[in-house]
């Protein structure tokens, strides 16, 4: 029972320091988490093993995460850029879902629809679909593009690429579970869901500015916030077998635009960056099986790296093109939405869950994420020092 108490001391001081080790290399933070789960877990060390408890504390993690990511959405931005970042979304995750799919058919054989096999080709694809939001934001600002047509149609293509993969992820996961229901049945539920999430955001919306009104920076605000935010977790997933990752992430989209919005995000931001998020981030590292690493499979993680690369790059550079950018800008738009994150491991870890994808896998999607982190910023810099932004055609006056 105490055990669990030496586990978050060894997890927390662990993650942290690796994670800021990571970030002196230039590298995001939660790669050094995750090191740090595989340095302790089974797979090195072994001085922590997975537990019912240490899974808990994992999923409020990843619902927290996942609801500071919806209050951090600017509504105004992702609307201005419209039809153009939606299409670019779209395309974006339809040619990796594509590209992943084949990707693991090649390797392991072409199964007919509907089969396990066919479900977990499909579910690499969807791995593949996540687009990471946080570190787009960042390398972009740090080049100076951020608020220009070209960086906020990238970061609102990526917003919405999140969105997409989400639903898809959905889809995936509840046509895999074996229950018997078709995929029809799942989108008949992803769509109701979506409607009922639109009514009673509807309600919560208007009443939490109303509370907010009377009780700015409170904390009985971030509580009411929190509440919502499990209560919407715990409907997507009880109710309508959706994930609860999608509730949680509804539920900050619909307080995104209250006045106290990123005073509620700073307060649930320190909880979860403290213990939530670096065990979650961890718990990736200790369920990570590198016993069963063949060849096979190493080969195939350096082509899932190579094939999520290529399918965003020509997916969204195509797609931006179709849009009327010139070629240099479409070229930075496709690599902009490369790199992977977050998403992406919460996507694996969903199939981890449910049985739809092995932990051996978690080595390619580690792979994946490193790679592109480390790779966006440099060519987003040698791209945009050597090919000047060029204005979109509805900017020419």
């Amino acid at each position: 029972m105490y055990s669990i108490f030496r586990d978050l001391a060894i997890i927390i001081l662990s993650a942290k320091f690796l994670g800021l080790v990571a970030r002196k290399f230039a590298a995001p933070q939660v790669v050094g988490e995750i090191l740090a789960g595989l340095l302790i877990g089974p797979c090195i060390l072994n001085l922590v093993q997975g537990s019912d408890v240490l899974s808990t504390f994992a999923e409020i993690g990843v619902v927290l995460l996942m609801f500071t990511t919806g209050l951090g959405t600017n509504i105004k931005e992702l609307l201005k850029a419209g039809p153009i970042a939606t299409f670019i979304a779209c395309v974006g995750v339809f040619v990796p879902l594509v590209g992943g799919t084949l990707l693991y058919s090649a390797f392991f054989g072409f199964a007919a629809v509907g089969t396990p096999e066919f479900f977990r080709a499909l579910f690499i694809g969807t791995i593949m679909t996540a687009t990471s939001v946080s570190i787009t934001v960042a390398t972009l600002q740090e080049l100076g593009h951020l608020k220009s047509f070209l960086g906020t149609t990238i970061v609102s293509a990526a917003v919405i690429d999140d969105v997409i993969g989400i639903i898809v992820l959905t889809c995936v996961i509840g046509a895999s579970s074996g229950e018997g229901s078709s995929l029809g049945g799942v989108l008949l539920n992803t769509v109701l869901f979506f409607l009922v999430a639109i009514g009673i955001g509807f309600v919560i919306h208007y009443a939490m500015k109303w509370l907010d009104a009377r009780n700015p920076h409170t904390q009985r605000i971030t509580i009411v916030s929190l509440a919502f935010c499990f209560a919407m977790a715990y409907l997507a997933e009880q109710y309508f077998g959706i994930a609860d990752i999608t509730g949680a992430y509804i539920a900050g989209i619909v307080l995104c635009s209250m006045s106290d919005a990123p005073y509620v995000e700073r307060r649930v931001d320190i909880s979860n960056y403290v213990i939530f998020a670096p065990v979650f981030f961890a718990s990736i590292g200790l369920k990570t099986d590198i016993s069963g690493l063949t060849p096979e499979i190493l080969l195939f993680s350096v082509c899932f790296v190579l094939v999520a690369l290529a399918t965003k790059i020509i997916g969204c550079g195509l797609a931006a093109k179709l849009c009327r950018f010139k070629w240099g800008d479409a070229l930075k738009v496709g690599v902009g939405m490369m790199t992977r994150g977050e998403v992406a491991l919460i996507v694996a870890k969903k199939g981890l869950e449910v049985g739809v994808v092995d932990s051996v896998y978690f080595t390619a999607v580690i792979l994946l994420i490193v790679v592109s982190s480390i790779a966006t910023p440099l060519v987003l810099k040698m791209l945009f020092a050597k090919m000047p932004p060029v204005p979109h055609p509805s900017q020419v006056k």
